[in-house]
C-alpha cells in the first residue's frame, strides 16, 4: 500500500446510468480485440486508429462509433494495431481496459491477441497460496534490468530457497519508468518497461515449469494521478465516500455497475489470460462499498467458481488495516470471503521487539506481551485502545480462523520503503535470523522480501518518475513527511531523506547481487529453516491452539509448536531447556540444549 500523503485527489462526478452496463466487453473478445467500450459520459465518442508502429505525432484515423446505451459498438482492431478514443471531439485518451500502453500512460493503447501466447505449463496443477512461503519482489530492483525476462535467471534460485509463489508488487502502467507500481492507472494492462503483457505470460510460464506460482498486487482501491482519465469516460468516482487518495472508486453509487464489472474483469483476466495463482488485493479498507453484496464479496464469489472451471486453486488475499477477521470470513457467513489477510500487528511486533523503535505506530507496541499476544491471536488490537489511532481498534479472531489465513512478514515493501532512508531494520546477524525464525516457523502463511534470504543490505526506497509539475510535489511532500515522528532519534540530526524523484534513489534500491555469495552461511540457514517448516508436521501446521510464545527471560524466548520449539537467545546468559532432538542451530548450542548467548536452536 503507497500511503504517500501528497497524492492528489482524483475526482469524478455523479453519473445516473439508465441501465446496468459492463466496464469490460460483455461477451469476451476474440483475437486480442475490444467489442464495446462502456462511456456513459459520452455524447460522441470515435476511435482513433494507427498502425503497429505508431509514433508520437503521426495522425490516427478517426471511426465515429455506434452507440447502445452507455455502451458503444467498437470495429475488429488486429492484434498490434495502435488506438485511443476521443470523447466529444478531445484529445486521444487510452482505452479504459487497455491490454498494453507501450507509448506511456498518456499515449495510445495498443491491441494485444493474449491467443498469440505460447504456454507451455499445461500439466501444471497449481499452487495454494494457503501456508505456502511466499516471496514479495519488485520487478524493477530484482535485478539490474528490472524486467520480467531478467528476473527469470533468478528463479532457480528461489527454488533452491524453498519458495511456493513469487508476490509482484504492482505491474499496471504507472507514469514514467519507476515507480513502487501503486500510481498505476489500468486495471488491465502491463507496465511496458518491465516486458508488457508478453513479458508477464513469459515469466508466468517460467515460474509454473518450476512449480512456482505467481501472485499479482493488484490496487482496486485508487488510480494514480497522472494518466487516469477513466473518470471522462464514466462514472468511476464518487464523492459519497472519501479516502486517503480523495474521492472513492465509486462500487455503490449511481453507474456503478460498470465500475464493479471493470474490476470483475481484470481479476478474471489475470486468472485466465495469464495463468495467475493468487491475487493480492492493495488497501481493501479504502474499498468502501454500501451495497448489498460488497464488491470484495462478489469477487470472491466469481473466484470460488472459476477455480473450479480452471481445475486449480485461485486465492484472493487482502491488505486490510481493519483487524477484523470479517475480511477473512465466508461470504455465506456474512463476510467478505476474502482467502487471507496481510496480518501487520505481527510485524509491528516483531520489529519494535527486535530493533526497540517505538515511534509512530509502533508505539502501541511497546508492550512486552505484545509479541506473545499476536502469535496467539494475530491481532494486537482486537477491541483494545490504540494510542496511534486515538480509538479502540480491531475485533478479535474467532478460534475457527487457522492461522494459514493471515499472511506475516518482518520485511516488506511498505514496512521497509516507507521507513524515511527505506533503510531495512539494523540488526545483528543473529537477530534478523531470529526474527525470521519467528516468522517461518510461525503457524501463519510466511512472507520474504527480496533479498531478505541473505539477510541484504540494498535499501528499498520510495522511488517515482512523475512529470515536471507533479514530481517537485511529491519530491516535497516526501520531505514534509518525514520532518518529525521522530526520526532523528533512528538516524541522527543530519539524516537525509532520499528525494523519491532522483535517479539514484531508484538505482540505489535494485538488490546487490554480490550480497548472495558473501553471506553464503546465512542463505543456507534460511533454506533449512523453510525445509523444517515444509518437512515438520508441527511447524506446517496453520493450529494457533498449538502455538504458544514464551518468555524465559529478558530477550528469550521459546516458539511452541505443538512438541516442537524454536529457542532464541539473545541474552548475554545461557539458557537450558528440555531435551529434545536438534533438527538446526546458530552459535553456541550444546547437545543437552542449552542455547548461549547469542544462539537459537531448532529442536523437535
Amino acid at each position: 500500500m503507497d500511503r504517500h500523503p501528497d497524492r492528489q485527489r482524483v475526482r469524478g462526478r455523479k453519473h445516473c446510468a439508465d441501465r446496468p452496463a459492463g466496464g469490460a466487453s460483455r461477451r469476451r473478445p476474440e483475437k486480442g480485440r475490444r467489442v464495446r467500450i462502456w462511456a456513459p459520459k459520452a455524447t460522441t465518442l470515435d476511435l482513433l486508429v494507427g498502425g503497429t508502429d505508431w509514433t508520437e505525432g503521426q495522425p490516427m484515423e478517426r471511426i465515429p462509433l455506434t452507440r447502445d446505451g452507455d455502451e458503444w459498438d467498437v470495429p475488429e482492431l488486429p492484434h498490434g494495431t495502435a488506438y485511443g478514443f476521443s470523447i466529444d471531439g478531445g484529445p486521444l485518451r487510452p482505452d479504459p481496459v487497455s491490454a498494453e500502453q507501450p507509448w506511456g500512460v498518456h499515449g495510445p493503447s495498443r491491441v494485444f491477441d493474449t491467443s498469440t501466447l505460447a504456454w507451455t505449463d499445461h500439466g501444471y496443477e497449481g499452487v495454494d497460496a494457503r501456508g505456502a512461503v511466499l516471496y514479495e519482489m519488485h520487478v524493477g530492483t530484482f535485478t539490474p534490468d528490472g524486467t520480467f525476462h531478467a528476473a527469470i535467471e533468478h528463479l532457480d534460485h528461489l527454488v533452491e530457497l524453498g519458495v511456493d509463489i513469487i508476490e509482484l508488487l504492482p505491474i499496471a502502467p504507472f507514469p514514467g519508468d519507476r515507480g513502487w507500481g501503486y500510481d498505476g492507472v489500468s486495471w488491465t494492462a502491463v507496465h511496458d518497461v518491465y516486458g508488457g503483457p508478453a513479458g508477464l505470460a513469459e515469466f508466468v510460464n517460467a515460474c509454473h515449469a518450476r512449480e512456482l506460482g505467481v501472485c499479482l498486487d493488484v490496487v482496486y482501491n485508487h488510480l494514480g494521478p497522472d494518466g487516469n482519465y477513466l473518470a471522462e469516460f464514466g462514472p468511476y468516482f464518487t464523492d459519497k465516500h472519501d479516502t486517503p487518495w480523495g474521492s472513492a472508486i465509486n462500487v455503490d453509487d449511481d453507474g456503478s455497475e460498470g465500475v464493479r464489472e471493470h474490476i470483475l474483469a481484470s481479476a478474471r483476466r489475470w486468472f485466465t489470460d495469464f495463468h495467475i495463482d493468487a491475487l493480492r488485493l492493495d488497501a481493501v479498507h479504502a474499498i468502501i462499498d454500501d451495497s448489498p453484496i460488497h464488491i470484495l464479496a462478489e469477487l470472491a464469489n466469481q473466484t470460488q467458481a472459476l477455480a473450479g472451471e480452471l481445475g486449480r486453486p485461485l486465492r484472493l488475499i487482502a491488505e486490510s488495516d481493519l483487524n477484523d477477521p470479517a475480511v477473512i470470513t465466508p461470504v455465506d457467513e456474512g463476510g467478505w470471503g476474502m482467502d487471507m489477510q496481510w496480518a501487520d500487528d505481527v510485524h509491528h511486533a516483531l520489529h519494535s521487539y527486535f530493533t526497540g523503535e517505538t515511534h509512530g505506530y509502533y508505539a502501541d507496541f511497546d508492550d512486552e506481551g505484545a509479541l506473545e499476544k499476536v502469535y496467539r491471536g494475530a491481532f494486537y488490537h482486537d477491541g483494545t485502545h490504540s494510542t496511534f489511532r486515538g480509538s479502540s481498534w480491531g475485533h478479535e479472531v474467532p478460534a475457527s480462523i487457522d492461522g494459514h489465513a493471515f499472511v506475516v512478514y518482518d520485511q516488506n515493501h511498505d514496512q521497509v520503503g516507507n521507513r524515511a532512508v527505506g533503510d531495512r531494520p539494523h540488526l545483528t546477524e543473529v537477530e534478523s535470523l531470529s526474527s525470521l525464525a519467528l516468522v517461518l516457523l510461525s503457524p501463519f502463511t510466511p512472507m520474504i522480501f527480496q533479498g531478505q534470504e541473505w539477510n541484504s543490505t540494498s535499501p528499498f526506497a520510495f522511488f517515482t518518475d512523475h512529470n515536471d509539475e507533479l514530481g517537485p510535489l511529491v519530491s516535497q511532500g516526501r520531505l514534509n513527511e518525514f520532518a518529525t515522528h521522530g526520526w532523528e532519534d533512528i538516524y541522527g540530526e543530519d539524516f537525509h531523506v532520499p528525494d523519491p524523484q532522483a535517479l539514484e534513489t531508484f538505482t540505489g534500491s535494485k538488490l546487490d547481487w554480490a550480497e548472495k555469495a558473501e553471506n553464503g552461511p546465512v542463505l543456507e540457514f534460511v533454506k533449512h529453516l523453510i525445509q523444517i517448516r515444509k518437512g515438520e508436521p508441527s511447524f506446517a501446521s496453520p493450529d494457533r491452539a498449538a502455538t504458544r510464545l514464551e518468555s524465559l527471560g529478558e530477550r528469550q524466548l521459546v516458539l511452541h509448536r505443538h512438541s516442537s520449539r524454536l529457542v532464541i537467545n539473545l541474552s548475554d546468559e545461557a539458557v537450558s531447556v528440555p531435551a529434545g532432538e536438534l533438527l538446526l542451530t546458530y552459535g553456541d548450542v550444546s547437545s543437552d540444549i542449552t542455547v548461549g548467548p547469542g544462539s537459537l536452536a531448532v529442536i523437535r
